[in-house]
């Protein structure tokens, strides 16, 4: 259940043009939320990367629970996905700051992602409200 809130959050954090046009107010929050996104994104990749991993360990719940395996994987991607997208800059800075190769391969991989950033936020909304509700259906593993 962790997982789907995170996700959810992790969405509005980076498409906040959602979230402004269902409420104006919220722009305050957003500004407060900015100075640290990278440091946001850092942590989701991350975590999102780990969740990853943890479901190819696994591979066993296919057998067991295969639904909530696919939803872990399929809600790890997006996290990790939006994660990079969120800490991209920081990420850029700190692991890579005197690779230039590394800086040109990483901002191609981000410009080709940055056009749909706004419909993967949308499919982790969507995937990690479903994390939420499968964790309550579903016995997790």
């Amino acid at each position: 259940m962790i997982y789907g809130i995170t996700l959810v959050l992790l969405s509005i954090v980076a498409v906040p043009s959602l979230v402004l046009s269902k409420k104006p107010n919220a722009k305050e929050l957003l500004e407060k939320i900015e100075p640290y996104q990278g440091w946001i994104g850092l942590v989701f990749c991350i975590w999102g990367v780990w969740g990853i991993i943890t479901g190819i360990l696994n591979l066993g719940w296919l057998t067991k629970a295969p639904i909530w395996w696919v939803t872990l994987m399929a809600g790890s991607l997006v996290e990790a996905i939006l994660g990079f997208m969120l800490g991209f800059g920081l990420m850029n800075r700190l692991f890579l700051g005197k690779n230039k190769d590394a800086q040109e391969k990483a901002a191609q991989l981000r410009e080709k992602i940055a056009p749909k950033q706004g419909k993967i936020g949308v499919l982790g909304v969507l995937v990690g409200i479903w994390m939420i509700i499968a964790s309550f259906l579903f016995s997790v593993v």
